[in-house]
C-alpha cells in the first residue's frame, strides 16, 4: 500500500480511554482534509507547516465538543506570521462528519529560515467554543510558548482548564500528499487539592502542579509510553489507530470508542457576506466599490470570491444616504 492510497482511518479522530490510568485521549489522522485546507493557498513551507499543526490540534481538541457547536483555535503574534485561525464544526447529527477549515495571515518579507515556530513572535494561543446563537462564546487565552504550537496547547489546558495534557504530532508531505497524525492524552478532570497552594513554575501551571500520588505516577507512565511513538506509526499507512493504541498502551487497558469522520468544509456564502455588509451605510459601501462597479469579498478559508451589486448591500441600499 502506498502513501497516496485512501485508508479507512484517514480523516478521522478516534477517542479512547485508558481504564487503568484515568486518562482519556484521541488518535487523529488527516489526509484529504488537510490537503484541501493547504491547497487553498500557496503558503511558504514554514507557514504551511504551522497551518498543518494547527489543523491537527484542532481535530484532536474539537472531537470533544457537542453536536452543532463550533470550536475555534487562534494564534495571534507580533511575528512574521501574524495570525493562524482554525474552525472545527461539530456534526449536525450523530454519525455525520465534522468539518474543519484553517488559514494563516503573514508578512512574506519578514519570513526568515525554515523553522516554523521561529516565524511567530510574542503572542497568544486562544480557544473559543461557540455553543449556539443564543449562548455567549467561551474563550480561553494563554501566552504563546514553544518550541512548537503543541506546547502552547498543552500550556493552555494546564492554565485554563487545569487538565494535564500531552500531544504527540507528526505531519508533512508523503509521496506528494499531505498527511498528519497525532495522539492526545488528557488526565480525566478532577478537582486538584494542589491548585490552592501551587502557582506553577514561571507563572505557568504544569502537570506537576495538578497531580500527585498515584495520579502523577499514572500520568508519567502514560507519557513515557507515548514518547515511544514513531513517525510512521502516526502518519504511515500500515498501522490502524486501534492497533497503535494496543502497541502503545496495552498494559493501560485501552478502550476505543466510535471514530469521528472529519472533512474539509467552509460555511461562507453570499448570504453571509451580505449580512456582514449590512452594518455599512451607502456612503461606506461606495468606498468599497471597485472601478468596475462591484463590491467584492474573498473568503480567507476556502478562497471563494464574491462580487455584489453595491445597490443591494448595506443598511440603506435604497439610496437614502447621501
Amino acid at each position: 500500500m502506498t502513501f497516496g492510497s485512501k485508508l479507512a482511518w484517514d480523516d478521522s479522530v478516534l477517542p479512547f480511554q485508558l481504564d487503568a490510568s484515568d486518562i482519556r485521549g484521541r488518535v487523529a489522522r488527516l489526509d484529504g482534509a488537510l490537503g484541501k485546507i493547504l491547497a487553498q493557498h500557496a503558503y511558504p513551507a514554514p507557514v504551511e507547516a504551522l497551518v498543518a499543526e494547527m489543523a491537527l490540534l484542532t481535530a484532536l481538541i474539537g472531537q470533544t465538543v457537542k453536536l452543532r457547536w463550533k470550536l475555534s483555535l487562534q494564534v495571534q503574534t507580533k511575528g512574521a506570521v501574524r495570525m493562524i485561525a482554525t474552525d472545527y464544526f461539530a456534526p449536525e447529527r450523530e454519525g455525520e462528519a465534522a468539518h474543519i477549515r484553517a488559514y494563516a495571515s503573514f508578512d512574506a518579507d519578514r519570513l526568515s529560515g525554515n523553522e516554523p515556530f521561529a516565524q511567530l513572535g510574542e503572542g497568544y494561543f486562544a480557544i473559543l467554543i461557540h455553543q449556539g446563537e443564543d449562548m455567549r462564546p467561551y474563550q480561553g487565552i494563554t501566552p504563546l510558548v514553544g518550541p512548537s504550537l503543541k506546547d502552547s496547547a498543552e500550556a493552555y489546558f494546564a492554565q485554563s482548564e487545569q487538565l494535564p495534557t500531552r500531544f504527540a504530532l507528526s505531519f508533512g508531505r508523503e509521496g506528494g500528499n499531505w498527511r498528519a497524525g497525532g495522539v492526545m492524552l488528557q488526565h480525566m478532570p478532577k478537582a486538584s487539592p494542589l491548585m490552592a497552594s501551587r502557582e506553577g513554575t514561571g507563572g505557568l501551571v504544569s502537570a506537576q502542579d495538578l497531580l500527585d500520588g498515584d495520579a502523577m505516577e499514572n500520568w508519567n507512565r502514560a507519557n513515557i509510553l507515548l514518547d515511544t511513538v514513531q513517525r510512521d506509526e502516526l502518519i504511515g499507512p500500515d498501522l490502524p489507530p486501534t492497533d497503535l493504541l494496543v502497541r502503545l498502551f496495552h498494559e493501560e487497558q485501552p478502550r476505543a470508542f466510535d471514530a469521528q469522520a472529519v472533512r474539509f468544509g467552509c460555511t461562507c456564502s453570499e448570504a453571509r457576506v451580505r449580512q456582514s455588509l449590512s452594518i455599512y451605510s451607502a456612503r461606506d459601501i461606495g468606498r468599497m466599490t471597485t472601478d468596475a462597479g462591484r463590491v467584492t469579498a474573498d473568503c480567507q478559508f476556502c478562497g471563494a470570491h464574491y462580487e455584489l451589486d453595491p445597490a443591494t448591500v448595506g443598511f440603506d441600499h435604497d439610496g437614502s444616504a447621501e
